[in-house]
């Protein structure tokens, strides 16, 4: 095996790029997941500025993930994707994909959703310090309230999306003792 086919994908398994983005993207989401659901509980007011310290973490790990699905959507887009198991029926093949296109999409929309949350509350986006992210709606109550549930309902959806493919992965590894996990180690 050439390094190159080591670091692209092949119909078997996943290469090292892809398996990269994949580990950094899963504990990114996971924790920006985790983080948005322990900052909603906090309380709004007060001189405890844990929940402001929070949120602004959130959104610049957000446009971190971002920017991270967009390289690795690109990635994907320009490799093969590896064959699921042959064992499998042809509608737990059908479920796989439509769990990992479903994260796409999810990891698309969320910043997206929390950008936009962001510009109607009037309150800017950075990355870090390096640069500001510029308004996608007006300064709007109603469009913020909105954008909120939005955000809080597709959070909702991804966290489910991660108990199935953690635990189909797992199912793979321990009942049907197959390649599934093994594949995705860099």
């Amino acid at each position: 095996m050439t390094a190159r086919r080591r670091i692209e994908n092949t119909t078997g398994s996943y290469g090292v790029v892809a398996a990269l983005f994949h580990w950094v993207m899963a504990v990114l989401v996971i924790a920006l997941a985790a983080v948005g659901l322990y900052m909603v509980s906090l309380p709004d007011a007060g001189f405890d500025t844990r929940k402001i310290t929070l949120i602004l973490y959130h959104k610049q790990f957000g446009v971190l993930a971002l920017l991270l699905v967009g390289l690795r959507w690109s990635w994907r887009l320009a490799n093969v994707i590896p064959e699921l198991v042959d064992h499998l029926p042809d509608w737990q093949k059908v479920v796989a994909r439509f769990v990992h296109l479903s994260f796409y999409g999810l990891m698309f929309a969320l910043p997206f959703t929390g950008w936009l949350m962001s510009s109607a509350a009037g309150i800017p986006v950075t990355f870090f310090g390096l640069f500001t992210l510029p308004d996608l709606a007006p300064r709007d109550d109603s469009l913020f309230r909105g954008f909120v549930e939005i955000h809080k309902w597709l959070g909702y959806l991804i966290v489910l999306c991660i108990v199935v493919h953690v635990g189909a992965a797992l199912r793979h590894h321990f009942v049907f003792r197959d390649d599934t996990l093994r594949r995705m180690w860099p």
